[in-house]
C-alpha cells in the first residue's frame, strides 16, 4: 500500500511547483547567451587598452647576443696568400632605453584611457540589448500562449454553439444555416489553433536559442498587475536624459573622442623625440695588436640622450594628418546621428508606455462590456431573439479582446524596459521590478 501511495505521489513531487520567472530566465541567459558571452570577452579585450598606452611612456629593456666564425685569408698580388687563424667572436648587450619627450605616446595613453571607457559602454549597451532581448522572447511566449489559449477557448464554445445548433435543428427550433454558421466558424477555429500552435513553437525555440535549451514552463503576468506611467512623467526630461546618457551616445561621444586625439597623435609626427638610451655589453674578439695576436674581451658601458628630428617622409605624416581629420569629422556625425537617434527612441517609448496604458484601460473596459454582450446574445437567443451568428461573433470577440489585452500589456512592459535603455538606466533592478508583476504559480 505504501508503495502504491509513493508511486502516485512521486510525479507530483518531481514536477515543478513553480513557473521560471523572468529573472531566472534573465539570469540563465547571462550564463548561456553566446552573443552576450563575446560581448564580455571584446570588452576584457578592451581594457587591454590602458597597459598597452601606458607602455609608451615606460622604459624598455631588451638583451641582445650574437656569436660569428670567422675564417679570414688575405691574398697579395704575385705573392703568397697569408691565413689568418681562424676564431669565433661572442658577445652580448642590455639596453635600456626611456622615452623623454615624445609626444605621440602621451596622446596615445590618453587614447588608451577613453578606449576601455568605449569598451566598458559597448559592454553595458551589451548587457541592456540582453534585457531586451530576454524579455522580449519571454513575453512573446507569454503571448503566444495566451493567444492559443484564447483560440481553444473559442474553438470550445464554438463547439458547444455547434452542438446546440444540431440538436435544435434536429428537435426543428433552428434551421440548419444555423448548423452550418457554427460548423464554418468551428473549423475557421481549427485552423487558427493550427498556426497559433505553430506560432508558440517558434517563439519558444527563440527563447531556447538565448538560454541554450528549452524554458519550459514561465510564469504569466498576472490579471492585476499595476502597470504605472513612467517616473518622471514629462517626455522632454526623458528626451534630454537619453541626449546626453544614452550609452549608444556614450560610445559615439568616445569614439570622437579618440578621433579628435588621433590628429593630435598624427600632427606629432613633425615633433622631435628625445629618448635617454643606456648600453652596457661584453664582447670577445680574436685581433693583433702591436704585431701579437691574440684573443680579447672588452666590458663597455655607455649612457646618453637620443635625439631624433622629422624632417622629410616622402608627405606621410601630412597625409596621415588629414586621414585623421577627416575621420574625426565622420566620428562627430555620427554623434549627432546617435544622439538624434537616442532622441527619437525616446519619445517614441515614452509614447509606447503613455499609449500602452490607455489602450490597457480600454480593453480592460471593453473586455467586461464583451462578456456582458456574450451573456446577453446567449439569453437571447435562448428566447429567440437573437440568432447563431449573432452569438458566435459575441463569443469572437471576447476571445479577441482578451487576446489584444493580453499583447497590449506585454507591450506596454517592453516599452517601460525599452525607454529605461533609451536613457542607458535598463538594468537588473528593472528586471526584478517586473518580475514582481509575474505569477510563479502559473505555468505557461
Amino acid at each position: 500500500m505504501k508503495k502504491l501511495a509513493w508511486l502516485i505521489v512521486s510525479p507530483l513531487l518531481s514536477s515543478p511547483l513553480f513557473a521560471a520567472d523572468l529573472m531566472q530566465v534573465y539570469r540563465q541567459a547571462q550564463d548561456n547567451d553566446p552573443t552576450f558571452a563575446a560581448a564580455r570577452a571584446v570588452r576584457d579585450a578592451g581594457r587591454e587598452k590602458m597597459p598597452q598606452g601606458r607602455a609608451g611612456l615606460l622604459p624598455s629593456i631588451s638583451l641582445s647576443g650574437n656569436t660569428v666564425w670567422n675564417k679570414n685569408e688575405i691574398s697579395a698580388h704575385n705573392g703568397p696568400t697569408i691565413t689568418k687563424p681562424n676564431y669565433n667572436s661572442n658577445g652580448y648587450q642590455l639596453t635600456l632605453s626611456q622615452p623623454l619627450f615624445r609626444w605621440q605616446n602621451w596622446v596615445g595613453y590618453r587614447q588608451s584611457e577613453i578606449q576601455v571607457a568605449q569598451a566598458e559602454a559597448n559592454f553595458a549597451q551589451a548587457r541592456q540589448d540582453l534585457i531586451l532581448r530576454v524579455a522580449q522572447a519571454y513575453f512573446d511566449v507569454n503571448y503566444g500562449t495566451e493567444s492559443l489559449a484564447a483560440v481553444r477557448a473559442n474553438k470550445a464554445a464554438i463547439a458547444q454553439q455547434l452542438e446546440s445548433a444540431k440538436k435544435n435543428f434536429e428537435v426543428g427550433t433552428a434551421t440548419i444555416t444555423d448548423t452550418h454558421e457554427a460548423q464554418a466558424r468551428y473549423d475557421l477555429a481549427q485552423a487558427q489553433e493550427i498556426a497559433a500552435e505553430s506560432d508558440l513553437e517558434i517563439k519558444q525555440h527563440a527563447l531556447a536559442a538565448i538560454l541554450g535549451q528549452e524554458a519550459g514552463a514561465l510564469a504569466s503576468v498576472r490579471k492585476d498587475a499595476p502597470l504605472t506611467p513612467p517616473q518622471p512623467n514629462d517626455m522632454k526630461q526623458w528626451v534630454a536624459a537619453a541626449e546626453k546618457d544614452s550609452l549608444a551616445v556614450q560610445v559615439q561621444q568616445a569614439n570622437a573622442d579618440i578621433a579628435a586625439r588621433e590628429v593630435d597623435k598624427q600632427r606629432a609626427g613633425h615633433y622631435p623625440t628625445l629618448d635617454l638610451v643606456a648600453n652596457q655589453g661584453h664582447s670577445k674578439s680574436f685581433s693583433t695588436l702591436s704585431g701579437v695576436p691574440g684573443s680579447y674581451d672588452t666590458d663597455y658601458t655607455n649612457v646618453g640622450l637620443q635625439l631624433n628630428i622629422p624632417l622629410f617622409q616622402g608627405g606621410l605624416t601630412v597625409s596621415r594628418q588629414r586621414e585623421a581629420a577627416a575621420n574625426r569629422q565622420a566620428a562627430e556625425s555620427g554623434l549627432e546621428a546617435s544622439r538624434r537617434s537616442a532622441t527619437l527612441a525616446a519619445r517614441q517609448y515614452y509614447l509606447g508606455v503613455a499609449n500602452g496604458l490607455a489602450q490597457v484601460r480600454a480593453l480592460k473596459a471593453a473586455l467586461v462590456s464583451s462578456q456582458s454582450a456574450l451573456e446577453s446574445n446567449k439569453l437571447g437567443y435562448e428566447v429567440g431573439v437573437r440568432i447563431n451568428i449573432d452569438v458566435l461573433n459575441a463569443e469572437n470577440q471576447v476571445y479577441v479582446t482578451r487576446r489584444d489585452l493580453a499583447k497590449a500589456t506585454l507591450d506596454t512592459l517592453m516599452a517601460q524596459l525599452r525607454l529605461k535603455a533609451a536613457v542607458g538606466a535598463l538594468g537588473d533592478d528593472d528586471v526584478a521590478q517586473v518580475n514582481t508583476l509575474l505569477d510563479p504559480s502559473s505555468a505557461q
